[in-house]
């Protein structure tokens, strides 16, 4: 009877332990199954590829804000931010600002709202930036800028600055010039066509072209306005300069090559070569402004790189493994005389 009874109870028990495993391993809302340790192999033997596999981590959301589409330089710059995302397995939300401050704020907020890993943008203006910075600050996010700096008292609202030395571009600018003009007499007027009001490139820019050609007091900048970037008002402004006291000007130095490329076709219309009549210095370094080059249009291109896609995926990579990133990170950059161009030419990307 003993026996009879310890069997009963073994049979018992042992129904009792599977009705439980097959809870534990149940499909219930509430109940998640638990792993069994995998052992570890015996000296010799191979590892189990399926032990040795992991779960792949989760991709970073990069939120970005796209300051416009305003030039060729504007849409290689975000071809690369999107081709860079897409190879380095990054998932990329992007708005495109159309020019408008108010536009990106609201990009940021929904890009807080979405609660995303990292914001970067580029933004339209320097200045005006810290309240949404903190914003972004107070919910954990952070933040890269792109292409363009912002003016902010507490630069601990943004992790890194990722983009050109402006002030640099018009320092290699003037520096061009002066070597161009070193042998003609003054006194030498000087075209300049600004992009938009308020932005970095075109306060730096002007700011270290100023710099640079203050050293000859012969050269003087007789006419100055803004062009937004873009081919339209870079064509308008240049047929203005033209009418401006009946004095074409020596010399053009204009931000970007899209207000270049316009104001040549102004040069034209007003029965000038561009190239000879007018020097004509840019920035930037499209393919278009290389073709112009090599038509003799544009004398000299102080290269602006739109390429910073790999950098900012990089960066975003970094912040998320918790290192330290330098404040400003420059992308790599040239100058391009006509001379250089037909060599050039084919090696643009953008």
């Amino acid at each position: 009877m003993r026996i009879l009874k310890w069997t009963a109870a073994c049979c018992l028990l042992s129904i009792l332990l599977l009705d439980l495993s097959g809870c534990a391993w149940g499909s219930g809302p509430d109940v998640q199954p638990v792993a069994e340790p995998v052992p570890k192999p015996s000296a010799g033997q191979p590892a189990d590829p399926a032990a040795e596999s992991q779960t792949p981590e989760r991709p970073i959301v990069l939120g970005f804000s796209q300051l416009g589409s305003e030039s060729d330089w504007r849409i290689a710059n975000t071809n690369s931010i999107r081709d860079a995302a897409r190879e380095a397995g990054i998932t990329l939300l992007l708005e495109n600002a159309e020019q408008s401050q108010e536009k990106q704020f609201e990009a940021i907020r929904s890009f807080i709202r979405k609660k995303v890993d990292v914001i970067a943008f580029a933004p339209v203006i320097q200045s005006g930036w810290e309240p949404i910075l903190k914003e972004a600050q107070q919910a954990g996010i952070p933040v890269i800028l792109s292409d363009r700096a912002v003016d902010v008292r507490d630069t601990s609202l943004y992790v890194t600055f990722i983009g050109s030395d402006f002030y640099e571009e018009g320092v290699k600018a003037g520096k061009y010039l002066l070597d161009k003009m070193r042998d003609v007499p003054g006194p030498i007027r000087i075209a300049e066509l600004e992009g938009t009001v308020g932005s970095t490139p075109s306060i730096d820019r002007g700011q270290g072209f100023r710099d640079t050609i203050r050293s000859r007091a012969d050269l003087e900048i007789v006419s100055s306005a803004p062009a937004d970037f873009t081919m339209e008002k870079g064509r308008e402004v240049m047929r203005a300069f033209l009418k401006k006291d009946g004095k074409p000007p020596h010399v053009l130095f204009a931000h970007n090559d899209d207000m270049a490329l316009g104001a040549i076709e102004a040069i034209e219309e007003a029965g000038l070569a561009p190239g000879k009549d007018i020097v004509v210095i840019s920035v930037d370094g499209t393919r278009k402004a290389f073709e112009k080059m090599v038509e003799g249009k544009i004398n000299c291109v102080v290269e602006c790189n739109p390429l910073l896609g790999p950098l900012i995926m990089q960066a975003a990579k970094e912040i998320m493994q918790g290192r330290t990133l330098p404040k400003r990170i420059a992308s790599p950059e040239s100058v391009f005389t006509e001379e250089m161009a037909a060599v050039e030419v084919g090696n643009r990307k953008y």
